[in-house]
């Protein structure tokens, strides 16, 4: 059994999408970042940096955070959803890691909860964000899913790209974006994850 302490964000949808896919066990453990409780003593003894999501496996006693680290490791203990080629996964892993999460973040800062009160800060993550879209657009032009076969890099990207509304994007607008996006969208155990640990709102679908 795993416990998970997550919140209805991109990074903690990772988390609860990969353990449905791989149907693993897990309690869920709601920690809402509304409220600040990613900063409470309980779970700074977790994560001392205070962000969701995190985990325990209490088959190995093993405690781990950071989204990418702990879809690595789910990965690796049940031998599947690893990609096609390792080192393939890693790199698009590290790319969602480094820009797709970070890029669109701050879109979502300035563009949908702050719109009005940086400009230059609103163009510049407009533009990063489109740049991000015509990246994995070109790369899903080439392969069904952007590590070869369906893996965990797809489940890292895909809760981001889900956001397109706040990211004020046009999904149709990216035609090979749009058929990896509902195709996912379309899978039980995404549905079942998005909702974790509370359904907030149905899938976004343009």
């Amino acid at each position: 059994m795993i416990d998970l302490y997550t919140w209805t964000t991109p990074n903690g949808r990772k988390i609860s999408i990969a353990l449905e896919e791989l149907g693993l066990p897990y309690t869920v453990h709601a920690v809402n970042i509304g409220k600040n409780e990613q900063f409470e003593p309980a779970f700074l003894r977790l994560n001392p940096y205070g962000k969701i999501p995190a985990i325990v496996d209490n088959e190995t006693g093993r405690t781990l955070v950071e989204s990418g680290a702990i879809l690595l490791y789910l990965a690796d203990k049940t031998g599947r959803l690893g990609g096609s080629d390792r080192w393939v996964t890693l790199e698009w892993l590290m790319i969602q890691m480094s820009a797709v999460g970070p890029i669109l973040g701050q879109a979502h800062q300035f563009l949908h909860f702050n719109p009005g009160k940086a400009p230059f800060a609103e163009e510049r993550f407009r533009k990063a964000t489109e740049r991000i879209y015509k990246l994995l657009d070109a790369r899903l032009s080439e392969q069904a899913f952007l590590a070869g076969d369906y893996s965990i890099v797809d489940i890292a990207t895909w809760p981001w790209i889900s956001r397109y509304e706040w990211q004020e994007m046009d999904l149709r607008a990216y035609p090979n974006l749009l058929r990896w996006y509902l195709a996912i969208a379309d899978r039980p155990a995404v549905q079942r994850g998005y909702d974790v640990p509370t359904k907030v709102n149905e899938i976004p679908r343009p």
